[in-house]
């Protein structure tokens, strides 16, 4: 998607049905930077489809834009309902769509695993994770829309599994071909620094 000079764009997308999150970094020789982060917000729309319709539409749209060389997506969390978690999938699999069908990989992260990758605590609130990307980034974040923020925290999530300290720890799971789970991953990493994890 990018030539080897040019930096490495990655897009994050926190799903939701309501309110979808995004976040975009650009990653070079000094390592990443904040470019943008936003919400579509879909409160407005009645019909569900529609929603989708929607959902697909802005990530392609934001494919279009900044040629993102991957797309990483929170997975939905299993402790919430059955209902929310199938129109989180929904949204997640609109949003997935769009990006595959650009020739985009997908990478999708646990949000337990993105909040150790920022925050050092799998606990984390959002609040804390929003603070931790801005002393990290170096960038006064709009912190009114925490989707954003969590968006902005899986792509930096995938940025520390390619890039940092966790590289070579596997996500949950990957649409790019030919890519396998290296040994140790997110578990060596905490095993490493546990003062990392709270």
């Amino acid at each position: 998607m990018t030539s080897s000079s040019s930096p490495r764009i990655i897009l994050g997308i926190d799903p939701g049905t309501n309110v979808l999150g995004y976040g975009i970094i650009a990653v070079d020789a000094k390592g990443p930077h904040f470019v943008t982060m936003g919400v579509f917000d879909l409160r407005k729309i009645k019909d569900p489809y529609e929603k989708l319709a929607n959902i697909a539409a802005g990530v392609s749209e934001l494919v279009d834009t900044y040629n993102p060389e991957s797309l990483a997506v929170e997975s939905p969390f299993l402790g919430k309902n059955a209902q929310v978690i199938l129109k989180l999938g929904r949204a997640q699999g609109s949003a997935i769509t769009a990006a595959t069908l650009k020739g985009v990989p997908v990478f999708e992260y646990a949000p337990r695993l993105a909040k150790i990758a920022i925050a050092g605590n799998g606990a984390a609130s959002k609040e804390q994770v929003a603070d931790m990307l801005e002393r990290t980034l170096g960038e006064k974040l709009d912190t009114k829309y925490l989707d954003a923020t969590d968006a902005l925290a899986i792509a930096m999530c995938h940025y520390f599994k390619t890039s940092g300290p966790l590289a070579g720890a596997a996500p949950s799971t990957s649409s790019g071909k030919g890519r396998k789970s290296s040994s140790g991953g997110w578990e060596k990493y905490i095993a490493e620094n546990p003062e990392r994890v709270k």
